[in-house]
């Protein structure tokens, strides 16, 4: 099972750039409503071409939110974080269309902060289908942080616009061991035509 991993403490918040897209990028359906969220192509452009790519072969479709990690419960890493983690009906490792290289915060200037949706994995350049959403600030996620054993932290590529209390909803559910007792249902995901298009042909 693909996990948000572990790694070395954030000591200072750094500014986040502006997303460069303010519309709507894409629109997760749940089985409790809607999550919208913009990409942010400009400042991560692999990690948002690698989730688009996912998306418009609806891969995430009858995938579901499986997994929470609360600070409020604290799983056995010591670096606490806050995030939802979703997955394919293929579960949290499929990688069927293939990786995406990594961009990490530094080179991205994007953060972990409340919103932000970014990429789980494994090792660096693992990064496949899965992803998160952060549902309270969580620089520990971020490059250099220290819930990644690597350094490297994770890939940020966007945020929520609408719908930040669905997955606040999602991680108050019952769950043991971060396992959800009952997952919350990706009815679809779909991406706008535009951002579609500006991430080219599938490779």
């Amino acid at each position: 099972m693909k996990r948000v991993l572990t790694g070395l403490a954030v000591l200072a918040l750094l500014a986040t750039p502006a997303l460069a897209q303010a519309a709507t990028d894409a629109r997760i359906l749940t089985s409790l409503g809607e999550i919208d969220l913009a990409l942010d192509q400009a400042h991560a452009p692999l990690t948002t071409c690698n989730f688009v790519r996912y998306a418009r072969a609806h891969a995430y479709d009858g995938g579901s939110f499986f997994r929470v990690v609360s600070s409020a419960h604290p799983d056995k890493n010591p670096a606490p974080i806050d995030v939802v983690q979703a997955q394919t009906p293929r579960g949290s490792d499929d990688a069927s269309l293939g990786t995406v290289r990594m961009e990490g915060t530094r080179q991205t200037g994007l953060h972990h902060l409340a919103g932000t949706v970014s990429m789980a994995r494994d090792a660096p350049d693992s990064a496949g289908s899965s992803f998160f959403i952060v549902t309270k600030d969580s620089l520990n996620l971020d490059e250099g942080g220290p819930r990644n054993p690597d350094g490297r932290g994770f890939a940020a590529f966007g945020r929520v616009t609408r719908g930040l209390d669905i997955a606040r909803r999602i991680e108050a559910m019952p769950a043991k061991d971060d396992i959800l007792a009952a997952p919350v249902e990706i009815r679809t995901l779909t991406v706008s035509p535009s951002l579609t298009k500006a991430c080219g042909s599938p490779r």
